[in-house]
């Protein structure tokens, strides 16, 4: 039998490293609760995790396994379970953080010393960091260079789902483990598996893993709800996503991020589902617009290609700028316009509304990240680490490539990066992408009585009349003008220019 390491690809169907294992024999599917994992993880996201967890379990259950769950460093966890229940060899899917990396190469030499074979997959894109590059040889820098070439390339199918009897019965996993059903135990029995608290289908809470329950709502987990919201949005919401996307009261976009980011349904079944739907527009004369549209959404997957390649090939750029600068970036780093940025207080209602968003929902709609990203780093004149740091707290599908990359193109310092003299103004943001404030007063209520011109109009008001029309809602904590000037002159400056020129 074969054992496979479940991480970030909490399911069955359309699994590359799961079809290979079960495929050549009966397979176990465990998941390690990795230490150095959890110390860069969240409330919002452990939970999410758990639920995803949850709903994997009891795919496992249904073809008459369960989900083996442990607790440890999976250097020494997985050569030990490995072990216990006889595997022919440890399978796993690859994942491309600098961090994954060190872990993976950790097991990779643990399992090498213990005799074990060992075999690792890729899975999590279509197309594996490296395997596109410029004619020179390079990784792309470039985003629109890369899409050329990854929409030409050819994507493999979605790989077989296996079923019942390609997998290690219950009673047999917790023979092995030496526990009863949903019992764990933290030292070998008699027969048992040596390994920090391996159980079977038993999962721990948040607390047990040193976190609280979240404070947002995280959403449906799992791969049949991801089919759901995928099948949703394709059969409708696609067609016009090229028009509506940019627009957060209009519920334009897919809402996929959480489901690509555990893995809850495979890159490559989306993409095959995205493709059916080009079909179906081409074949039924559906408007040039509608065809562009899919291939506008076929363009966020290859985004998160792109970006996870950027950090494959530059791992350091998780906590450094991407493009570095002259004489470097004087950022303004002022604490208590970063609180109130993070508390949606700053008198900015579009900027506000994505904050709280954020707060209820461990979600913002992407053209919000982008107005609250360039509001912090070109307004409040604050490191966009501060942000990144922020939105890996909260957001339920925190991605490190995506997120890195997004607050990098922000701050002007990553690849393929908004220029520095770009400034999103958050007013004209607000009253082009959200006309009638309905964005706004979902997530601003002390603005729901007020007229959207007045929301918009909300930096230019007097003192009186902000507090005639909204009295507790804060006024502009900055003034744009001014602050973009400055930002103007902070650019100039690391560029070793001078700001007055």
């Amino acid at each position: 039998m074969e054992l496979f390491w479940h991480r970030r690809d909490l399911r069955i169907a359309d699994n590359v490293g799961l079809a290979a294992a079960a495929d050549r024999g009966k397979a176990a599917g465990v998941f390690v609760f990795d230490p150095d994992v959890l110390d860069h993880a969240s409330d919002v996201r452990v939970r999410r995790l758990l639920d995803g967890l949850a709903v994997l379990r009891d795919a496992y259950r249904d073809r008459e396994s369960d989900l083996l769950v442990a607790r440890g460093d999976p250097e020494s966890v997985l050569p030990s379970l490995a072990d216990g229940l006889d595997a022919d060899r440890v399978v796993w899917n690859r994942d491309y953080t600098g961090l994954a990396r060190e872990r993976d190469a950790a097991v990779r030499r643990a399992l090498d010393s213990a005799g074990i074979a060992r075999e690792a997959h890729h899975d999590a894109v279509l197309h594996e960091p490296g395997s596109i590059r410029t004619n020179a040889g390079d990784p792309y820098s470039v985003y629109t260079y890369y899409w050329r070439k990854w929409t030409d390339r050819e994507t493999d199918p979605p790989a077989a789902t296996p079923d019942s009897a390609d997998f290690l019965d219950a009673e047999a996993l917790r023979a092995a483990v030496g526990a009863e059903d949903g019992a764990s135990t933290d030292a070998r029995t008699d027969g048992g598996v040596a390994a920090d608290r391996v159980a079977v289908g038993d999962l721990p809470a948040p607390g047990d893993l040193g976190f609280s329950e979240a404070d947002a709502e995280v959403g449906l987990a799992g791969t049949e709800a991801a089919r759901d919201r995928l099948d949703a949005f394709l059969s409708e919401a696609v067609f016009a996503y090229g028009k509506d996307r940019d627009y957060p009261s209009r519920e334009a976009t897919s809402r996929m991020s959480a489901f690509l980011k555990y893995g809850e349904i495979g890159v490559r079944e989306a993409y095959e589902a995205t493709e059916r739907a080009m079909e179906t527009a081409e074949s039924s004369d559906r408007p040039e617009e509608h065809v562009e549209s899919i291939e506008e959404f076929q363009q966020q997957l290859a985004w998160r290609e792109f970006y996870a390649q950027v950090l494959y090939h530059n791992p350091e750029v998780v906590t450094a700028n991407y493009k570095t600068y002259e004489e470097g970036i004087e950022w303004r780093d002022d604490s208590e316009e970063i609180a109130a940025w993070k508390r949606g207080e700053t008198g900015y209602p579009i900027v506000d509304a994505g904050m709280r968003q954020l707060r209820e929902e461990a979600f913002m709609h992407n053209r919000v990240r982008m107005i609250v990203a360039s509001f912090l780093t070109k307004d409040l004149l604050a490191d966009w680490r501060h942000g990144y740091e922020h939105f890996r707290e909260r957001l339920a599908d925190h991605d490190t490539a995506n997120d890195n990359g997004g607050w990098q193109w922000a701050a002007s310092t990553g690849t393929d990066a908004q220029p520095y003299f770009r400034i999103f103004n958050p007013m004209t943001q607000g009253e082009r992408y959200d006309p009638e404030a309905a964005y706004i007063k979902e997530y601003v209520p002390e603005m729901r009585g007020l007229d959207a011109d007045l929301i918009h109009e909300w930096h230019e008001l007097s003192t009186t009349q902000r507090a005639n029309a909204a009295p507790e809602y804060p006024a502009p904590i900055v003034d744009h003008s001014e602050r973009r000037e400055e930002a103007l002159e902070m650019y100039k400056r690391a560029r070793g220019e001078d700001p007055e020129e």
